[in-house]
């Protein structure tokens, strides 16, 4: 197979602060893999916090790619090697994991979600999100997503009831919290738990420091709104120390390594009892196509990162009014705009 990544500058429609720091721009590596005349497309969105650059994910693609030999439609022990073969580099591996499915699927003439037998119908609501800004900001971006059903507000600071306040002054949709560790004691995060439950707040996103486990388990004894971890979860085998702490888990692609890391996740998840949100990076259209392929498997859907951005270089699913309408187009169903 052929390789060819191109880096992609993406430009946020707004300062995105969050309670680790603000960016005005994400860097995104597409990758193109050519098998006998046809692409498959991948996204990598490479994340410092777990130690991976533009310029780490692209050696590490190139260096995997080196591997690749055979039919995409026998994806499992391709995707498999590099998996075993390489650590770490998350992101790089869902990219080519991304452009072997769609490879598989144009293959196929397939959609990925028909391939691995699932119902797009009856998908639940993508929420929304709002990163931290003056609560007047805040407000206003709660009346620009007046469409949604749902908003993912970021929180973290001391100015959380006011923000939460701002979005009540405009409107009630539902609210989903994700405080991105910026709670750092027990004693706070159950104060902040019980006020947001009594504020139409549906639940609560990695309250607390991932590393803050035995706390985690008091706090989930005592919450009123159940508890997603994101941070806390890196890879599937931190999945069996969810259960005590956790009511669910976000699963997103970057973290996991792709698409059948993500499902296996799943898997797992559902069989500890725990709620499965999918989730997204800062992602162009592209990524968010090949998360919303495991969208059917999902409680909570949280596939906005195309929606933050205002230079999307992919066509993929659209949102209307609130809701992901999975296209029918083989493989992951995105495709580039130039």
């Amino acid at each position: 197979m052929k390789i060819q990544v191109k880096a992609e500058v993406l430009k946020l429609r707004h300062t995105f602060t969050i309670a680790h720091g603000s960016s005005d721009e994400r860097v995104n590596l597409v990758v193109g893999l050519e098998h006998e005349g046809r692409v498959g497309w991948g996204l990598a969105a490479p994340n410092p916090r777990y130690g991976e650059t533009p310029e780490s994910c692209k050696a590490a693609l190139l260096a995997m790619a080196r591997e690749l030999q055979g039919d995409p439609r026998a994806y499992e022990p391709l995707i498999s090697s590099l998996l075993r073969n390489h650590e770490g580099e998350f992101a790089a591996k869902a990219a080519l994991d991304m452009a072997i499915m769609d490879l598989a699927g144009k293959t196929l003439d397939a959609p990925l979600y028909r391939i691995w037998g699932l119902d797009p119908a009856g998908l639940s609501p993508t929420s929304m999100t709002i990163g931290m800004a003056a609560p007047e900001q805040v407000a206003q971006r709660a009346q620009e997503a007046a469409g949604f059903h749902v908003l993912k507000v970021k929180l973290g600071s001391a100015d959380d009831h006011a923000l939460i306040e701002a979005i009540r002054s405009v409107t009630q949709v539902p609210i989903r919290v994700d405080a991105n560790e910026g709670w750092h004691s027990r004693e706070h995060a159950i104060r902040e738990v019980e006020w947001l439950a009594a504020h139409n707040v549906e639940l609560v996103e990695q309250p607390m420091p991932a590393s803050a486990i035995e706390d985690a388990v008091w706090l989930k004894q005592r919450s009123p709104l159940p508890l997603i971890a994101d941070e806390a979860f890196t890879c599937n085998a931190d999945l069996l120390s969810m259960g005590e702490a956790y009511h669910g888990v976000n699963i997103k692609l970057m973290k996991c390594g792709g698409t059948l890391m993500a499902r296996e996740a799943v898997t797992l998840a559902r069989g500890l009892g725990l709620q499965i949100m999918l989730g997204c990076m800062v992602e162009s259209s592209l990524g968010i196509a090949a998360a919303a392929q495991l969208a059917p498997y999902a409680d909570y859907l949280d596939l906005d990162g195309n929606l933050l951005i205002c230079n999307d270089p992919f066509r993929g699913h659209a949102v209307i009014d609130g809701f992901l309408k999975l296209n029918d187009a083989p493989g992951l169903g995105a495709s580039p705009l130039t």
